[in-house]
């Protein structure tokens, strides 16, 4: 039996691991790139309970809680904000407001859950609190792009959908920090959205997330996730997102804006939290997932042999296909998400992450901390 020449192998290989990227961009993510909302004949207001947690952010909640207040949503609506134990000035903060805001109210939390790490005790307390069977949520450094965001994003819900997918982005701030920090945002939405297009939703972000309030009473809660410090939204949403229930609002009046770490220190810290919950995901979403990045971090190691052992314009070839579905597809859904001055750089970006899984890569197995804020 003929042997394969450990050349050909190699160029074989490397075609393996960029087909493994193209099956991603083809059948996944090209979903988001080509999405269009279906066209309702009307719009529909359901009673909407916003709930934020808060722990020691007077500032931004100063700053971007009027945003949600001064929503233009005439139907039922609520806004809860549960002051979880803070020592700044939110008390009197929120306090203030209540004076000209009757729909708000104003949970306060003096007492620390024990054996309940992270957010899920606040954002349980102001669950349980809501009255409305609707729940959107965000946190208090957040503000909603426009004064539509009530109003657009209730206005997904159907028959059968109990959960709906927000996106959560950041300033545009300079540096090149920003545009990192906003990119992996960007590329973390679009596979999250693709995946429940494709009818296989895995997660959503807290900073824009909503969910019908039975879905937390039939879960028991966070009962199941309660030892683990991170999961209040992309583990729950884990456990109770499927093909029916799940869609997603991308229209640009509905995002929520934040402000983005200023230290590559502080964006570690932020990114390491988040990525420690991934190990809790479902099987298949584990599998898709970790396939996925093992061919992100593998293309450029195995793009290089490549190029120094096999014929290069084979080589070159593969990679320029890749690059080139590749920036269709980014293309597309960077428009639909509002990031498209980022797509100067998406090649840059590509090659950055073979260095952020290796950064980030050790968070799936070390313990996180327990503090949420």
């Amino acid at each position: 039996m003929t042997q394969l020449p450990w050349r050909e192998a190699l160029l074989a290989l490397f075609a393996l691991i960029t087909l493994v990227q193209l099956f991603y961009y083809l059948y996944f993510f090209r979903r988001l790139a080509s999405y269009r909302p279906t066209d309702k004949r009307q719009s529909q207001q359901h009673p909407v309970s916003v709930i934020i947690c808060a722990r020691d952010e007077a500032a931004n909640l100063t700053k971007n809680l009027p945003g949600v207040l001064l929503q233009q949503y005439p139907s039922t609506h609520e806004v809860i904000v549960v002051n979880d134990n803070s020592t700044d000035e939110s008390r009197y903060l929120l306090a203030e407001l209540q004076k000209t805001f009757k729909k708000m109210n104003v949970v306060e939390l003096r007492h620390e859950a024990k054996l309940i790490s992270g957010k899920k005790y606040p954002l349980s307390i102001g669950i349980k609190e809501a009255r409305h069977e609707i729940l959107l949520l965000t946190d208090a450094d957040c503000v909603p792009a426009s004064e539509n965001w009530i109003q657009k994003m209730q206005d997904a819900y159907d028959e059968e959908a109990e959960v709906i997918l927000g996106y959560g982005a950041y300033h545009r701030k300079p540096g090149l920090l920003n545009k990192l920090i906003r990119f992996e945002t960007f590329h973390t939405a679009m596979q999250y959205f693709s995946y429940a297009l494709a009818g296989t939703p895995y997660m959503g972000v807290g900073r824009n997330l909503s969910y019908k309030r039975q879905q937390f009473f039939n879960q028991k809660g966070f009962s199941s996730i309660n030892h683990i410090p991170g999961g209040d939204d992309d583990l729950f949403i884990n456990k109770i997102a499927n093909a029916k229930n799940t869609r997603i609002v991308i229209d640009p009046e509905t995002f929520t804006l934040s402000e983005p770490k200023r230290t590559w220190k502080d964006w570690h810290t932020q990114k390491v939290r988040h990525y420690s919950t991934a190990r809790y995901y479902k099987q298949k979403h584990r599998i898709l997932l970790g396939l996925y990045a093992a061919a992100n971090f593998l293309f450029y190691p195995a793009m290089a042999v490549a190029l120094i052992f096999t014929d290069w314009r084979i080589a070159l070839g593969i990679a320029g296909l890749k690059y080139l579905i590749q920036g269709i597809v980014y293309y597309k859904c960077m428009k639909k998400l509002q990031e498209a001055d980022l797509f100067g750089w998406f090649w840059l970006f590509d090659l950055w992450m073979f260095f952020y899984y290796c950064i980030f890569a050790p968070s799936l197995w070390k313990k996180p901390r327990q503090n949420w804020n």
